[in-house]
């Protein structure tokens, strides 16, 4: 498989101005008449559904650190399928990344996929030094390429004048291909994990993120862009290796306005291990989809709608049955939340025995996992790679995986032979033994967990 016309949206530092013109940039593009593929580099979940609605198809991720440095250019060729361009949005800023030496930064994503980077520059409160800025980061790293600079946050007129007169003296002149002025389109809501995710304000967010193409389109230079993808070199990208066919089940997957956070990938990996996916909405729907044989239920904001979430008590007690009576279930950070005794005094399933709390503190950060115990995603002794990103605090903690991250580790999770509940997100692509131990959990345990629900 090939890889065709592309680039990488990066920023000089982390804030959702950069995803702002990212968001912007596809949907511009799409507007053109463009198929624009999206991709995210690292493991976020919220930018991706912003980018699905600028693009009308999945958002991508792309996680060196996750998936491991030979899958990146599979993986970004399997998000451009059929489309006439790849936009990748970059993380935090351009060289920021694990910092634990590994590949993961935003750079390191351009440099495996050999992509031209379009930097975007907070010029707020500077002028003449916005050159030697995108001058250091240009000159930084020789295995990326700035093709061009889109200038962000102008306060008006003369400063983009002095700041394009900066970039044009220097040493080594960069492209200006966009200037943008402070506009309050660009200040899109967010909350304590950055933007709201698309699910809970769809119609709001199209209707900004129409806006926000408008702009885009009014303040750059769209065929320097488009001809900035369409320079980089064809690669081949390879194949990514997929799960086996090991029987069929049908997995219920947690989906609505409290559980956004899932990557395509993992449910495609599921399928191809023989899952039929069958979607439900914890807060809506007061049963679980009939004849299932597993349930995952991944991360999301159930914090947000914890009031609602524990007025479905129909649903809850089923959950609750259901799991002790040996259902096949996978749960990721806010699942773990909704399978708590309580959520800051809501009562929820009550399936593993703790209770959660919202905090002041950001734990975030990849970290490699032991488990502790059979579960499953493995038995006792497999290895995960992962990331944590939640206010939250369960109490206690639990003991499933001993995790380990760049400034600690420590136990965390709870696991039975047929319930792994963690923090821990887990992206499957370079995992496809995961998906089939998964599916063979869940078609195993098939006869027994029905007869017990008969009986």
């Amino acid at each position: 498989m090939g890889l065709g016309p592309r680039l990488v949206v990066a920023g000089t530092q982390s804030g959702v101005g950069k995803t702002t013109v990212a968001t912007g940039l596809m949907a511009a593009l799409r507007g053109r008449g463009l198929e624009v593929a999206p991709a995210k580099v690292g493991p976020d979940f919220i930018d991706p559904s912003y980018h699905a609605l600028a693009c009308g198809r999945p958002g991508r991720n792309l996680d060196a650190w996750m998936s491991g440095p030979a899958l990146i250019a599979p993986l970004a060729a399997r998000a451009a399928i059929g489309a006439d361009i790849l936009v990748v949005e970059g993380v935090m800023g351009l060289f920021d990344g694990a910092a634990d030496g590994s590949l993961s930064s935003t750079a390191d994503i351009a440099h495996l996929l050999d992509a031209p980077v379009v930097l975007v520059v907070d010029c707020s409160a500077q002028a003449g030094s916005v050159a030697a800025l995108v001058h250091g980061f240009s000159t930084f790293d020789d295995r990326i390429r700035i093709a061009g600079v889109v200038l962000n946050q102008l306060g008006s007129a003369g400063h983009e004048t002095m700041v394009r007169e900066a970039l044009a003296a220097a040493p080594h002149p960069i492209a200006v291909v966009g200037a943008l002025h402070r506009d309050e389109r660009f200040s899109w809501r967010d909350r304590h994990l950055g933007l709201i995710p698309v699910a809970e304000d769809p119609e709001r967010i199209a209707a900004s993120l129409a806006a926000l193409s408008a702009v885009i389109e009014a303040g750059c230079d769209m065929e320097a862009i488009e001809a900035i993808a369409r320079a980089a070199p064809t690669i081949a990208a390879g194949d990514i290796p997929p799960p086996r066919r090991v029987g069929s089940a049908r997995i219920a997957v947690a989906t609505g306005r409290a559980f956004t956070f899932s990557y395509p990938d993992n449910n495609e990996a599921l399928a191809s291990a023989g899952a039929e996916i069958v979607p439900f909405d914890p807060l809506h729907d007061t049963s679980l989809p009939a004849d299932i044989d597993a349930v995952v239920i991944g991360g999301g904001f159930p914090e947000v709608m914890a009031e609602q979430l524990s007025a479905n008590a129909p649903l809850l007690a089923e959950i609750r049955l259901r799991i002790a009576n040996g259902l096949v279930t996978w749960a990721e950070c806010g699942g773990l939340l909704w399978l708590a005794q309580s959520l800051d005094g809501h009562h929820l399933a009550a399936v593993v025995p703790a209770q959660a709390l919202m905090t002041k503190r950001l734990t975030l950060g990849y970290r490699t996992a032991v488990a502790q115990v059979d579960n499953p995603l493995g038995p006792a002794g497999t290895e995960l790679r992962g990331h944590e990103f939640h206010y939250s605090a369960m109490t206690p903690p639990g003991d499933a995986l001993q995790l380990a991250g760049r400034f600690g580790q420590g136990p965390e999770g709870f696991a039975t032979s047929t319930m792994l509940a963690t923090y821990l997100h887990i992206h499957l692509a370079a995992r496809p033994d995961i998906a089939e131990h998964f599916v063979s959990a869940a078609i195993a345990s098939r006869t027994a967990e029905r007869a017990v629900v008969v009986t």
